[in-house]
């Protein structure tokens, strides 16, 4: 998939994320929030991602994946961090609930 369509499917999940998930809203509006944060977050799931599932292989794998919802949550929260401050626009979170229920949702529209 071309890094275009995905930051399209990604930016159609975040606004999934925005709309189900009460701790989570947009900054700069719905849908300029949600893509300016999936573009950020297209970007770190292939840089920064891989170096951190690798780091978290061995708590994975004594939560039988569970962790990797975690992982999810972070990158997500980073991705928040880095638009709102790079871009001025993007998506607040309210909660590390918020943050874990908002990677759930968008891994699941993805």
């Amino acid at each position: 998939m071309s890094f275009i369509a995905r930051w399209v499917v990604t930016t159609i999940a975040c606004a999934v994320a925005i709309w189900l998930v009460p701790g989570i809203v947009p900054i700069g509006g719905t849908w300029v929030g949600a893509v300016f944060c999936a573009l950020v977050l297209a970007l770190l799931n292939v840089t920064v991602k891989p170096v951190l599932q690798a780091l978290a292989i061995p708590v994975t794998i004594a939560t039988l994946g569970i962790f990797y919802v975690v992982v999810n949550a972070f990158v997500l929260e980073l991705a928040s961090w880095l638009s709102r401050n790079i871009f001025h626009a993007g998506i607040a979170i309210d909660s590390l609930f918020s943050a874990i229920l908002g990677a759930i949702v968008i891994s699941v529209v993805s």
